[in-house]
């Protein structure tokens, strides 16, 4: 199945008798002789990789970054998820211990 295209999928559906999703709008569906769908072909053009840096410094300026007191507040929630964690597993390996020391080995 994840070799056939979004086209051949929906041809499938409308031939079984459900109802097709509708076609995005804008997006051009071409297809070949006898209808066959083609692949889409990608184009190399120059300067395409400063676009993309360009375009990932803009997205960067767009994330909501945490203030200072934020990152305190989650890393010292970490730290304390660590804490209880690591006690319980502690505590859990204490318990255990003597079971699988005498009557395991």
């Amino acid at each position: 199945m994840a070799d056939e295209t979004r086209r051949q999928r929906r041809d499938a559906r409308r031939a079984a008798g459900e109802q097709p999703s509708p076609e995005p709008r804008g997006v051009p569906q071409p297809a070949a002789a006898g209808g066959a769908p083609i692949a889409p072909t990608v184009e190399h053009e120059p300067g395409r990789r400063g676009n993309f840096v360009r375009e990932s410094v803009a997205e960067l300026h767009k994330v909501d970054w945490p203030n200072r007191a934020q990152t305190i507040q989650g890393t010292v929630v970490v730290i304390i998820a660590v804490l209880i964690v690591g006690a319980y597993l502690w505590g859990v390996d204490a318990l255990v211990r003597p079971f699988v020391r005498d009557v395991l080995l």
